[in-house]
């Protein structure tokens, strides 16, 4: 009878036991840097929404 390739199965030898391990932390630590970056641009983009409404295209700042 064939074996099952379940995704609950667990891996054979140490070495698969760490490679396992590694891609699993591999593939957390990517989706919290997504994750970050995204967090990121939105506040980026609210900030750059805040800015343009306070100052417009054209105001400098600065008194003629």
């Amino acid at each position: 009878m064939a074996q099952d390739k379940s995704p609950n199965a667990k891996p054979a030898s140490a070495a698969a036991i760490r490679e396992a391990r590694l891609k699993a932390a591999l593939k957390a630590n990517l989706a919290r840097r997504k994750a970050q970056a995204r967090a990121k641009a939105q506040a980026q983009d609210r900030a750059r929404a805040t800015d343009d409404v306070t100052h417009g295209p054209d105001d400098t700042g600065e008194e003629a």
